[in-house]
């Protein structure tokens, strides 16, 4: 009887302890999908705020064409990807943040259009959500790892395969794009005291909108 017991008491803590640990798994891919809306949210966010930047920036600059249709056609790229896997999104974010480091790279040679009040917001703006989408990413990569890792270990392993919990996939740039990316959120997008001394001139034909034109380059 006392031996009845004793393995009726075993069944028993083995079998709460297999509720706990699918409750576990549950609770941890919520947080998961949870925390890449999140990440969806921003980058939605930031969509929205590139066309009104583009259309700043052609104000001092309408002959940088290229830079200009690139940061578009990724952008519908990127933004094409939403509802897709965090792989397939992450993918699409590569290019469209490189082609935003080269509209950047265009306002480093107008110092008038770096202090436009309107581009000032934009890119105050477009930092902060960078910031968040950096947080974002950091936090859901840090359970994806989590969740991955009791999905591969005994005993929850064992409760992954019964009831069909997957890895999850995280949220990471192609290796080509990344160092392009981490520099991103780095970059300097507000008016510096002296930035364009020494910078190259625009190209012929100067900026638009009633700008001043550019000053003369350095003497050699």
């Amino acid at each position: 009887m006392i031996v009845l017991w004793i393995v009726l008491g075993i069944v028993v803590v083995v079998g709460l302890a297999l509720v706990v640990s699918y409750n576990r798994f549950v609770n941890q891919r919520q947080l998961i999908r949870n925390a890449f809306a999140n990440i969806d949210t921003e980058l939605r966010r930031r969509y929205d705020l590139i066309p009104n930047l583009v259309e700043t920036v052609k104000g001092y600059a309408a002959h940088e064409r290229e830079v200009f249709e690139e940061v578009a056609r990724t952008r519908s790229a990127a933004a094409a990807t939403t509802g897709q896997s965090p792989a397939a999104q992450a993918a699409a974010e590569g290019p469209f943040v490189a082609a935003l480091g080269r509209l950047f790279a265009v306002a480093e040679n107008y110092p008038q259009l770096k202090a436009n009040q309107n581009f000032l917001a934009l890119q105050s703006e477009l930092s902060n959500t960078e910031d968040r989408i950096q947080a974002s990413r950091r936090f859901y990569n840090a359970n994806v790892q989590d969740y991955n890792r009791r999905v591969n270990s005994f005993p929850s392993a064992f409760i992954a395969q019964t009831f069909n919990f997957k890895e999850e996939e995280f949220f990471e740039i192609p290796e080509a794009q990344r160092a392009v990316v981490a520099e991103a959120p780095r970059v300097d997008f507000g008016y510096r005291e002296g930035a364009a001394q020494g910078a190259p001139p625009p190209p012929a034909g100067g900026p638009t909108g009633g700008s001043a034109p550019p000053p003369p380059p350095p003497p050699a």
